[in-house]
């Protein structure tokens, strides 16, 4: 079981970079000046490469979860309502995740209708979603 939560642990780790990261480009992306062809297809090419990367990535973060979860019994039985909240937590990552895939289809279109500004506030998302999900995981507050 403890290779099983490590490997968990180094995915989920791995996919969050990603998701940190990710909505950076979406950030420089809505930045680019319209003449400036070179640099706007240079950021869709590794908002593209990472997407995939993290999408990659997410698969196994999501399958040895549930294989703690299904297989183990990790948050089964009475008093451990922390991990419904904690899969809740996933699905928005989830949702979060698939948000940004919709965005970069944005973007490759031309059509993205929102600032940097904008962008910069989407990319707390992750940051509060870890935080919540981790201080779950770690203190089991109910």
């Amino acid at each position: 079981m403890l290779w099983i939560k490590s490997l968990h642990i180094v995915f989920v780790a791995s996919w969050f970079a990603g998701l940190f990261y990710l909505p950076r480009i979406f950030v420089n992306l809505a930045m680019v000046s319209t003449d400036s062809v070179a640099e706007r297809e240079r950021l869709l090419l590794m908002a593209r490469k990472l997407l995939r990367f993290m999408t990659v990535i997410a698969v196994p973060a999501v399958a040895l979860g549930a294989w703690l979860w299904l297989g183990y019994g990790i948050g089964w039985g009475p008093g451990n309502g922390w991990m419904h909240a904690k899969l809740f937590g996933v699905l928005l990552v989830i949702g979060y995740h698939h948000a940004c895939s919709l965005m970069l289809k944005e973007f490759v279109r031309g059509d993205q209708h929102h600032s940097h500004v904008w962008y910069r506030w989407f990319n707390e998302a992750p940051v509060i979603l870890m935080l919540i999900i981790v201080c779950l995981v770690v203190l089991k507050p109910f």
